[in-house]
């Protein structure tokens, strides 16, 4: 494995396209073991991702280039090149960039790598176990019906 690219020459397998969005995986194609490291670039009038938030994951922004709107926790926010934002683990800090701008929305995006985080999508009441490779539509609350977490009940 090479542990040193530019970022000009990051590998195609570790590029991801989808949606007026672009992620170049830079941690993962440098070896990084306990640290992600990427760079998101959002095109006009896209957004980041799906609304959401880490279970245990900890992560920094810094926006490289351009302008756009953070939404987190409910509230947007104008964010602009130099910002930085913090989402510490654990806080159910829900997030999601969105390009308002004419032109592309580059941030760096890097946090800790948690094996059994779980992601939060709360404006579709999904649970995302990624390591787990499940994904839950959280419809129903049993715990009103008389569930509980005790396995002898």
């Amino acid at each position: 494995m090479k542990n040193i690219y530019n970022i000009n020459n990051i590998p195609n397998q570790y590029i991801s396209k989808f949606q007026g969005a672009k992620t170049m995986y830079v941690g993962n194609a440098v070896g990084s073991e306990k640290i992600y490291v990427n760079i998101d670039y959002i095109e006009p009038g896209a957004k980041s991702t799906k609304y959401h938030h880490h279970s245990m994951q900890e992560a920094f922004f810094l926006i490289m280039s351009g302008k756009g709107i953070i939404r987190i926790n409910d509230e947007e926010f104008e964010v602009k090149s130099g910002d930085v934002i913090s989402k510490p683990a654990g806080k159910s800090i829900a997030h999601q960039f969105i390009n308002s701008s004419e032109e592309v929305l580059q941030i760096l995006d890097v946090g800790t790598k948690e094996e059994d985080d779980v992601a939060i999508y709360p404006d579709e009441n999904i649970l995302y176990a990624r390591n787990k490779g499940l994904a839950f539509k959280v419809d129903d609350d049993i715990m009103s019906k008389g569930w509980t977490t005790d396995p002898n009940e």
